[in-house]
């Protein structure tokens, strides 16, 4: 899809399949927009049909171009501190930046600078815009790999429905004490809170409903290479879920795994997401930490 971003504007040129659509449903249907901002927008005329305001509810043309304004400048999540993070994907819409092991996603306060947040806003301030980007999802601190965040107000809506909605893809690598005998397996079991640790998880036949899909990939010296796909994202979910296989994560003295390192052996490698905005599929993965390589050194990676 052909686009083009002039200041606070994307154009669009309307491909074939949504011709004979109105403004409207782009907006409400195939897009999916909050009505609270598209209300916004129409009060203050600020979407045009090739240079001209237009009522939403005529059909629109193949090859018109249509002006949205995406881009409105508005505080960034969090205050921009250098440096940047690596980023394995950008574009208008959204940026997956790959989180180190002991860093936190966002600030819990206002004190908390060196989040991987403050550094995806000082990467975004780089370019002179001043966004509200924001994260989507969030990795444990002690978790590394793909986070994605929405660059406006628009692709975090969206975004954010199409993680409820299963269409985002999350899949890890994860180390677990022990060898796992079966090769493949559905742990399917809800998660609630641990009433006796103030941050622990527990599988508990009244927490939210979760889904983890695992694959055993290798063995080595006693532990197992997953690699483990979410179906759902509660808080700890494949941390929760392998130790209750009675295979906790190494590294995870949380849930009961050995002390071998300083933090769980977990590493979210692959984001896929759906971009409605371009009518395009990302599929990023983050580069796998050398300790795992380490661990497991036949290419089981490749």
């Amino acid at each position: 899809m052909n686009t083009i971003r002039q200041g606070s504007i994307l154009t669009v040129s309307i491909p074939n399949e949504w011709a004979n659509i109105t403004v409207e449903e782009l907006f409400l249907t195939i897009w999916k927009l909050p009505k609270k901002l598209l209300h916004r927008w129409r009060m203050d005329h600020l979407v045009k049909l090739d240079g001209k305001l237009i009522d939403w509810r005529v059909p629109m043309s193949s090859g018109s171009r249509l002006s949205v304004p995406f881009f409105q400048p508005g505080p960034f999540g969090a205050d921009p501190v250098y440096p940047a993070p690596s980023i394995l994907y950008e574009d208008d819409h959204m940026i997956i930046a790959n989180k180190p092991a002991g860093m936190k996603t966002h600030p819990n306060s206002d004190n908390e600078t060196n989040t991987l947040l403050n550094g995806v806003c000082y990467h975004a301030s780089l370019s002179g815009d001043t966004l509200p980007v924001r994260h989507v999802h969030r990795l444990d601190e002690g978790t590394s790999g793909a986070v994605l965040f929405a660059k406006h107000e628009a692709a975090y809506a969206v975004f954010s429905r199409l993680l409820e909605e299963k269409m985002i893809y999350r899949t890890y690598f994860a180390v677990v004490d022990g060898v796992i005998k079966r090769n493949s397996g559905i742990i399917n079991q809800p998660i609630g809170k641990d009433r006796h640790h103030p941050t622990r998880r527990r599988v508990s036949p009244t927490g939210q409903n979760a889904v983890t899909h695992y694959k055993r990939i290798a063995v080595q010296d006693g532990r197992s290479l997953l690699e483990c796909r979410l179906e759902t994202g509660r808080t700890h979910q494949i941390r929760v879920h392998l130790a209750s296989l009675g295979h906790p994560i190494v590294g995870d003295t949380l849930y009961g795994g050995s002390n071998s390192f300083d933090h769980p052996l977990l590493h979210a490698v692959k984001l896929t997401v759906p971009n409605p905005f371009t009518n395009d599929c990302i599929a990023t993965e983050a580069p796998v930490p050398i300790i795992l390589k380490k661990l497991f050194p036949q290419n089981y990676f490749n």
